[in-house]
């Protein structure tokens, strides 16, 4: 009885609620109705739907879902297809190793509204391997030449190669793949361009036009690597898109982030980064593979990636850390051309450890200016600085035309044993040119 009464008494302030808003000074229209609301009367009630976001149960099925080419069919593409398909432990090799960078490199081609399947051409380019160096020179997971890394501002000093940063480098490679893809409307065209260089696809199509042939990618004459090229790529998102069809079993990948970029307060060991995120110096350099020296110089590196787990933990171990020097390493600059032994001795090292640490062949003298590792001592207390951290450049000359330089100059009083800067540039576009990727038969003994 009492449960009844309360029940009533609850009705009854419920319905005096309703009445006093109805009373309220809400400006209410003449037909009793609030402005901007009216009555609900049977059948207009309606509820808006909620959208269904069904998110990809891993990064293959998201890469698949934003798959925005045309397709390539040819012989050279079932030829390729079926090349990897018959390499089920290559294609496990490389797509394990590409886990680490396939989830950043699709956010970038979602939010600039590119194709996804130019996820996969890491594959094609490296086997995604930020470390892969071409015999053309070619560097990281995009395969950067030196000149067009520059053009896209990826800097290669003696401390660090962005043609090897993770993040770096897909930039580039995204904002030149657009670059091309503008330049000729086709994503085939646009990809043989990033391999062949868009003065040579250029010239082809021009080529094409007067004699009055189409200017398709199947269509122009081409050298058999770029050739391969796109037909390599179509092969990779055939078999992504479909594994099953191809007997090929791809490791899972999960669609999340698998690397998030933490601060360097300051110069540190590679060693010590690593021992402080609580991972392998192996797992940290496939995260920062552009900082190619034992040390980071934290004013041209100022931030690192560490695996998402392990970004907290570097965190809190670098702030409970009791260590006054975490560099054993600093940025030591020639004041004069000297030899190599002569460098040795003045920074207090053997002349082998010396060439070995900062790279440095037989017969080689070491240019003014330059700059190199050499051992911290208790007397150095600052960081490198911005200057040498961020520019420094290792400048040698063969001891054999030093000899001669020494002896003369040229009859114009100009040295004319060096190679002028003009012949360099043009030897690196020479380069450029002939740049031929990894291929797969050496790949796969990786």
């Amino acid at each position: 009885m009492k449960f009844l009464v309360s029940a009533f008494s609850l009705v009854l302030v419920l319905l005096s609620g309703c009445a006093n808003l109805n009373n309220a000074n809400m400006g209410n229209t003449a037909d009793g109705n609030t402005p901007g609301l009216s009555p609900i009367h049977q059948g207009n009630a309606h509820r808006d739907g909620v959208t269904n976001l069904a998110l990809p149960n891993d990064l293959w099925e998201r890469i698949r879902k934003g798959y925005n080419m045309p397709n390539l069919e040819s012989d050279l593409v079932t030829d390729r297809t079926q090349w990897y398909a018959n390499k089920p432990d290559y294609l496990q090799r490389m797509s394990e190793r590409s886990s680490k960078y396939l989830f950043h490199i699709v956010e970038e081609l979602e939010r600039r509204k590119m194709p996804t399947e130019l996820a996969l051409l890491p594959f094609i380019e490296s086997a995604f391997n930020p470390q892969a160096v071409s015999s053309a020179r070619a560097s990281g997971m995009w395969q950067f030449m030196p000149a067009t890394g520059k053009s896209f501002d990826l800097k290669q000093n003696a401390f660090r190669d962005d043609r090897r940063d993770v993040q770096a480098s897909t930039r580039a490679a995204l904002d030149y793949l657009e670059r091309l893809y503008k330049m000729f409307g086709d994503w085939h065209l646009a990809l043989a361009a990033y391999n062949w260089g868009e003065g040579n696809v250029g010239k082809a199509i021009a080529r094409n036009q007067r004699a009055g042939l189409p200017t398709t990618y199947a269509d122009l004459n081409m050298p058999m690597e770029t050739r391969m090229y796109v037909p390599k790529l179509q092969a990779m998102k055939n078999i992504v898109g479909n594994p099953p069809s191809y007997n090929v079993v791809l490791p899972s990948i999960p669609n999340h982030p698998y690397f998030q970029s933490v601060p360097l307060p300051r110069d540190m060991d590679v060693s010590v980064a690593a021992k402080l995120a609580e991972i392998s110096v192996e797992d940290f350099k496939a995260l920062n593979p552009s900082a190619h020296r034992p040390v980071l110089l934290a004013a041209g590196i100022p931030s690192i990636l560490l695996p998402w787990d392990n970004a907290e933990v570097f965190q809190r171990n670098y702030e409970a850390s009791s260590t006054g020097r975490m560099a054993t390493w600093t940025a030591w600059v020639a004041p004069s051309t000297m030899k190599v032994a002569d460098a040795a001795k003045r920074v207090g090292m053997g002349e082998g450890d010396f060439r070995a640490l900062n790279n440095i062949p037989p017969r080689m003298l070491i240019k003014a200016g330059s700059a190199l590792l050499i051992p911290r001592t208790s007397q150095v207390g600052e960081d490198v600085t911005a200057r040498v951290a961020d520019n420094g450049f290792l400048d040698l000359s063969p001891e054999a035309i030093a000899k001669k330089n020494k002896a003369g100059k040229g009859k114009h009083g100009k040295d004319t044993h060096v190679a002028s800067k003009d012949d360099k540039h043009k030897n690196d576009k020479k380069a450029i040119a002939n740049k031929k990727p990894s291929q797969e038969t050496r790949l796969a003994k990786k």
